[in-house]
């Protein structure tokens, strides 16, 4: 599943066609006013009364006991899960990415040595020590 998904392929399956982005705009604006308007991430919620928030009290995992065992393999679980949702870098991209990473670090530390250098020279210059 995750071949499917590798960077530079099949990148404009996602796109929308035009005509389906005119015919959804179209059936926007045929809508009536019977219908309720839809919220757009506005903060106004629907008040409750305190006997209809008692009688829905949220049920959560952690109310299921579950051992040290039963929570381990849980998070073996998720882990895999995570795991199949990453896109994997092809041998090339590795050995590219890797390239780079070495040459700049490299460049990095010949620059730090050289300016160590320098200003080591130039310290023992201001404060004459031997050389």
């Amino acid at each position: 599943m995750a071949d499917k998904k590798r960077r530079g392929e099949d990148a404009g399956d996602d796109r929308l066609d035009d005509e389906t982005v005119e015919s959804v705009a179209a059936d926007d604006d045929d809508a009536t006013d019977a219908e309720e308007p839809v919220s757009r991430g506005g903060t106004a919620t629907r008040s409750r009364t305190k006997a209809d928030s008692a009688d829905s009290k949220p049920k959560t995992k952690s109310d299921d006991k579950v051992g040290l065992f039963g929570r381990f393999a849980r998070f073996i679980r998720e882990v895999v899960a995570e795991l199949r949702k990453v896109i994997w870098p092809t041998r090339k991209e590795l050995l590219t990415y890797t390239a780079v990473v070495v040459a700049f670090v490299t460049v990095v530390t010949a620059l730090v040595v050289g300016l160590d250098f320098v200003f080591a020279k130039g310290a023992l210059l201001v404060f004459g020590g031997s050389s």
